[in-house]
């Protein structure tokens, strides 16, 4: 095992938000670890829809700040809605200044679209439904181009060192080959995404099972809200995992959800398949469940546009032998964002000193219960940018006595095969006491054969978030408690660690 010492921040993630905060450490040195190769196995690469921000003369923050708050079911922050969508303009302008090329409308400006639960068109787009990749696509150049910037592309986060004072010092990274190094460093920075890939069925690359969630409970940071899981009710149903994704804009622009017989699924007025996402997922989830099906029909709405339009939609249903033009697309609800994560605020700081969380995998207060479409991007430019700059203000301090760190492991395929029709079947778009009981069952009988396996604290913590929480909430839904209660309150987590041992 070798011991590196890195002088700027330790980032882990390389998608949009740890590549944003990589950028914005400079002058300070920023080691970028992930995985995979830039660009894959990352959230940001997959989003279609785009990047909320108030673009148009009749737009404004506090407008795009109301809609954050009316899709979040009473659990987003103000004060943090406010701080996230007073940026949207500027980082919307600091990405095409990297070579983001959104789409343009006739005077040069920001060509905007319309998406579920916000009152006007905001979302900044890129060729239809390009715009994650090519949005990540120029900041992963830029990155690379950057001096300060140094990008391991064969590491995986194993472990958070701790010294005895309560203090992240660092991180335990595997290569390739097995290897597992020290790197210290003055500063972590937490961007690993979400846990779509603890479901069977998800719109996120299956590798991203919230590790880092994981890894920041265990060292005792606090997590929020980690039942909140969003479901998007348009992942096409053709069989692959993870699941292609059939964007809201196709929403936006007219496509209607129908069951099998053709009869709407949320009725007859134009505007009612722009509901918020839970009310949809969960619309989808019955039709499918009682037998009537689930199909996107765009035929009119979009039709022979399909391949310019919305060419990565038209791609994959073509790949799978379904022609969009003159077709319905079969549909199913599938995990999609998670809304819970790691407390942080928007400079990205934990509870825990010297660590850091961004985007998917942080809870800043912006999502509540139920994320407002195209958010996300928003947020892990805007947010990353505020923490890389922070996080290169850190100094490591002096030297002190560690606390022991253990490296975790990966479940068995078939422990996680079980594990993710689980979670799909009992903590899914539809939950119950009796469901919720078991999956904890489940997951309390794989920890005794796998107790090195952090993706199983992450379950039980959505898990344990959703028994406990009885009501109806956001994505949350129990059909034992269908209700949401007067009040909203957060679910608040954090595991004791002890201080100075």
């Amino acid at each position: 095992m070798a011991r590196i010492r890195h002088d700027g921040p330790l980032i882990i993630g390389g998608g949009l938000a740890g590549l944003s905060a990589a950028l914005e450490a400079a002058p300070a040195k920023a080691l970028v670890v992930t995985p995979e190769p830039l660009l894959n196995a990352c959230s940001s690469a997959w989003a279609q829809g785009g990047l909320a921000a108030a673009l148009s003369p009749k737009d404004s923050a506090v407008l795009h700040a109301k809609d954050t708050e009316g899709a979040g079911a009473g659990l987003v922050e103000p004060e943090a809605a406010r701080a996230l969508t007073e940026r949207g303009r500027e980082t919307v302008e600091w990405l095409a200044s990297l070579g983001a090329p959104f789409d343009r409308d006739e005077t040069g400006g920001f060509s905007v679209s319309l998406e579920a639960a916000h009152s006007l068109p905001r979302v900044a787009r890129v060729g239809g439904d390009g715009a994650g990749r090519a949005i990540l696509s120029a900041v992963v150049a830029a990155a690379r181009a950057s001096k300060h910037i140094e990008i391991w592309e064969d590491g995986r986060l194993r472990g958070l060192i701790q010294d005895v004072d309560g203090r992240v010092r660092g991180a335990l990274i595997e290569r390739s080959g097995g290897r597992v190094d020290e790197v210290f460093a003055p500063a972590v920075v937490l961007a690993t995404g979400g846990v779509g890939g603890l479901y069977e069925v998800t719109t996120n690359p299956s590798a991203l099972r919230g590790e880092g969630l994981a890894l920041a409970y265990g060292v005792g940071a606090e997590i929020l809200d980690p039942e909140f899981v969003q479901f998007h009710p348009t992942a096409i149903d053709v069989g692959l995992d993870p699941a292609p994704l059939a964007t809201e804009a196709l929403r936006g622009e007219g496509a209607r959800l129908v069951d099998g017989s053709g009869a709407y699924l949320l009725g007859d007025h134009p505007d009612a398949d722009l509901a918020p996402r839970d009310i949809v997922a969960r619309v989808v989830h019955a039709a499918r469940a009682d037998g009537r099906g689930a199909f996107l029909d765009a035929t009119k709405a979009v039709g022979e546009a399909f391949p310019h339009e919305f060419p990565a939609v038209f791609s994959a249903c073509m790949r799978a032998g379904l022609d969009p033009r003159i077709s319905p697309i079969p549909v199913a609800a599938a995990a999609h964002y998670h809304m819970g994560g790691i407390v942080a605020d928007d400079e990205g700081r934990t509870t825990v000193p010297g660590l850091y969380a961004i985007g998917e995998c942080a809870a800043t207060g912006v999502h509540g219960a139920n994320r407002l479409a195209s958010n996300s991007l928003l947020e892990a430019g805007a947010f990353g940018r505020r923490a890389g700059r922070a996080a290169a203000q850190e100094v490591q301090p002096e030297k002190a006595a560690l606390r022991p760190a253990r490296a975790s492991k990966d479940l068995p395929p078939e422990a996680m095969q079980e594990l993710r029709a689980a979670m799909t079947r009992f903590a899914g778009v539809v939950r119950d006491e009796e469901g919720l009981t078991a999956l904890i069952a489940v997951i309390d009988r794989l920890v005794e054969t796998n107790p090195h396996g952090v993706v199983l604290t992450t379950a039980r913590l959505i898990a344990e978030g959703a028994l406990d929480r009885r009501e109806s909430r956001g994505g949350h839904y129990r059909v034992d408690y269908p209700d949401s209660l007067p009040v909203a309150e957060h679910t608040r987590m954090r595991q004791a660690v002890l201080i100075g041992a």
